[in-house]
């Protein structure tokens, strides 16, 4: 995808209030393309959130990781459509029809109201799970990114513009999937931060070198003592690629 390094990078809104999440927009907004709203601030605040930030000009990634019957996920896809929302994502392990049924449902609706479809991204493997989770929680006994890679063709498949997948899956992917599959990354670390609890992480640099088209990056652009200058920070380390 042409974008540019702020079209690409995406903050996480994941903080407890409608005030908190304002300010960061307001602040941000500058610097950031793509605002995260997940379960915490979607479910305190509701839609008024994506509201708030298509009014300031930002983009919104809806990221409820819809998983549950073809029909339940198909209706809630035309729901985040209707709500202008720029991305959202399901969980790819609901399965192809689950898939399927939402990305027919979003692209009718969005062609009725006549919107811009959102894009929609499967969730391959969450970034806190490594190799001994998925054997030894999950009971899956294939490689991690074989797993992914599966998942993502499967996504493909069913109609999905992209996937939610670690970097580390990123070249896997693209080989398996094309150079137009949208790869979308969260675990992204600033070199020299904490990985928190993320188990499979990479920099903003090599992120972006492997070819992923969004980065989501939280807590170290919302808990730096300077936001704006953290986020100025990973946007030079994007563009050094």
């Amino acid at each position: 995808m042409d974008l540019t390094a702020r079209e690409r990078l995406v903050l996480a809104l994941d903080v407890e209030d409608f005030k908190k999440a304002e300010e960061l927009v307001g602040e941000l907004s500058d610097y950031v393309g793509v605002f995260k709203i997940g379960n915490q601030l979607f479910t305190a605040e509701g839609a008024k959130v994506v509201d708030m930030v298509n009014k300031k000009g930002g983009k919104v990634f809806l990221d409820l990781k819809f998983h549950d019957i073809p029909n339940t996920v198909a209706r809630a896809a035309e729901a985040a459509a209707k709500l202008g929302v720029s991305i959202f994502n399901v969980h790819t392990s609901g399965g192809y029809e689950m898939m399927k049924e939402a990305a027919e449902a979003t692209a009718k609706i969005s062609q009725e109201l006549g919107i811009r479809k959102p894009l929609i991204l499967g969730v391959t493997l969450l970034t806190s799970i490594n190799q001994e989770i998925l054997e030894q929680e999950i009971g899956i006994k294939k490689r991690l990114e074989e797993q992914v890679v599966h998942l993502a063709n499967l996504a493909k498949s069913a109609g999905l513009d992209g996937v939610v997948a670690s970097s580390w899956e990123i070249k896997e992917i693209r080989k398996a999937c094309g150079e137009d599959f949208v790869i979308l990354t969260p675990g992204i670390r600033p070199a020299g931060k904490s990985f928190d609890d993320q188990k499979r992480v990479m920099t903003p640099q090599e992120a972006i070198k492997l070819g992923a088209d969004f980065l989501v990056i939280g807590r170290p652009i919302r808990n730096a003592a300077n936001p704006v200058e953290a986020a100025k920070q990973i946007l030079r380390e994007m563009e050094e690629n």
